[in-house]
């Protein structure tokens, strides 16, 4: 017997610190406005950010979210179940951590010499707060808010660096797609709401047979759903503010939106297609399966971020462009589904989100520290650049291969996951096989271009007149960290796929 027992709503404590810690930031910055103490701004950050990982951890452990028949704490619903914590929402909560913790110490470097310290900190606190209360969205007005939330402070970090027309662009590009996106989406949400009268997500699932008079209504909202969702997640056909967006913002930013918010935008994406559409139900009233629709979107979006990847001369759009494809493979997890389930195809989708955002995150602040030692933006640029910095490039190595696929690291792991719960989605949809050839060939193809930077730094010859590179205790540490993750997902890759596994299970059934 427990000695005490928490509330219902500490169960958002992972949440509620990112929160607490946005505070403390606006705090600071009230009582010093100009204040650049680099080391109070990041280690606050960095602080709040493990602690919501700490928590988060603790929860998955202590079985919150993991329903009483399966021996845990049972599924806290809050506010009516707008709000629900499960073993889906903790593992996404700790993703959006973990980036945000190294995003952070990574900034400690990069952004020293930028006039607005606090603001940058506090708007990044905030988006993975927005991030957070996704993952544990349980209505289409609580995951519109928290989208909301989420996506603010991003446009205002995308283009944070005043004096750099690329940073302002990238930004304003973000935010006007975002803003197109946003009215689909919530447009959507209206006729759902039209068609079921229901906002609530499990209530709009018990609710779909009586919209059978509406379903091209319901077909059309679903549809639009998808969209809002394609955006968050930089799926195509709203990828177009992904490159300009990644290569003008700065480095660590672009690795905070690319790994966490990809995963926050996958998290709402699960979570209303597997509670508010179950297939059977939702198939018979728009007479349409929805799988479908992800099962084109995961190959053309995987197909078109590898091969615009493998074309780029710039480092930053070629790794923006894979983030693209790697959005492809998650949605793996969303085309697999059946309804016998699909919980393999789902939780492979979430082990790879959780790879992804140790390797990709990574792979962005390894250009980070390319950009702090004022390196060009070319492959040609980063040539012979392992003869002064072996330790980065080692770790870039890992990140570069791991991306690809290669064995035994984890991105391997995650996408022979993928790759076996399609062929075993195949059995009840047969299109699965072409998705997971899709996954094969895709792989193969980003092969050349992860190699290409990798003989870049370790083969071609330096460039001549490059000044001795400094190590900044900030960027090294963060990317030496996010190695060490991408190698240790190895040998505890089981209870990551266990922990996967069993989120997506109770969040399908």
């Amino acid at each position: 017997m427990a000695v005490f027992e928490l509330p219902d709503w500490a169960a958002l404590a992972p949440a509620l610190i990112l929160v607490a810690t946005a505070l403390a930031l606006f705090v600071i910055d009230s009582i010093n406005p100009h204040t650049k103490n680099r080391s109070l701004l990041a280690g606050t950050t960095a602080v709040g950010s493990l602690a919501a990982l700490g928590v988060a951890v603790w929860f998955m452990v202590a079985g919150v979210g993991t329903p009483t028949a399966a021996g845990g704490r049972g599924v806290v619903e809050l506010f009516g179940g707008q709000l629900v914590v499960d073993q889906m929402a903790l593992f996404f909560m700790t993703v959006v951590s973990v980036v945000t913790a190294l995003v952070a110490v990574a900034s400690y470097d990069y952004m020293g010499d930028h006039a607005y310290q606090a603001e940058y900190y506090s708007l990044m606190m905030l988006a993975a707060t927005g991030m957070a209360t996704m993952a544990a969205a349980n209505s289409l007005v609580t995951i519109f808010i928290a989208l909301e939330l989420a996506s603010l402070p991003s446009y205002a970090l995308v283009s944070i660096l005043k004096d750099n027309r690329g940073s302002v662009e990238g930004g304003l590009k973000y935010f006007l797609i975002g803003a197109l996106s946003s009215a689909i989406f919530v447009y959507g949400i209206s006729l759902v709401y039209g068609a079921t009268g229901h906002l609530q997500l499990e209530a709009i699932a018990d609710n779909l047979q009586g919209a059978g008079e509406y379903g091209g209504l319901l077909g059309l909202g679903i549809l639009m759903l998808i969209g809002g969702f394609a955006f968050k997640t930089a799926s195509v056909p709203f990828h177009f503010w992904a490159p300009d967006a990644y290569e003008g913002a700065p480095a660590p930013v672009a690795a905070f939106l690319s790994s966490a918010s990809k995963a926050a935008g996958f998290v709402i994406a699960f979570r209303v297609f597997t509670t508010a559409f179950p297939l059977e139900p939702t198939t018979a009233v728009i007479g349409v399966d929805w799988t479908l629709a992800f099962i084109i979107l995961a190959i053309v979006t995987m197909t078109l971020g590898n091969f615009a990847a493998a074309t780029q001369d710039n480092v930053k759009r070629m790794l923006a462009y894979s983030s693209i494809g790697h959005a492809g493979y998650a949605l793996i997890g969303l085309a697999g589904l059946s309804a016998d389930g699909g919980e393999i195809v789902m939780g492979a989708a979430m082990m790879h989100l959780l790879v992804y955002g140790f390797m990709n995150t990574g792979a962005f602040l390894f250009v980070a520290l390319a950009e702090y030692w004022g390196v060009g933006r070319t492959f040609e640029d980063y040539n012979g650049l392992s003869n002064q910095a072996p330790v980065a490039c080692f770790a870039l190595g890992i990140f570069m291969f791991s991306l690809a696929g290669i064995p035994p690291l984890g991105g391997f792991w995650s996408k022979y996951f993928l790759f076996t719960g399609a062929i075993q989605a195949a059995t009840a949809n047969s299109a699965m096989l072409i998705v997971a050839a899709a996954l094969v060939v895709n792989s193969a193809i980003s092969l050349y271009y992860y190699a290409r930077l990798v003989k870049a730094v370790w083969i071609e010859d330096p460039v001549s007149g490059r000044d001795t590179l400094s190590q900044p205790t900030g960027l090294y540490a963060a990317i030496i960290f996010a190695a060490v993750l991408t190698v240790v997902a190895l040998p505890v890759f089981g209870p990551i796929a266990d922990a996967a596994l069993e989120a997506a299970t109770v969040a399908i059934s």
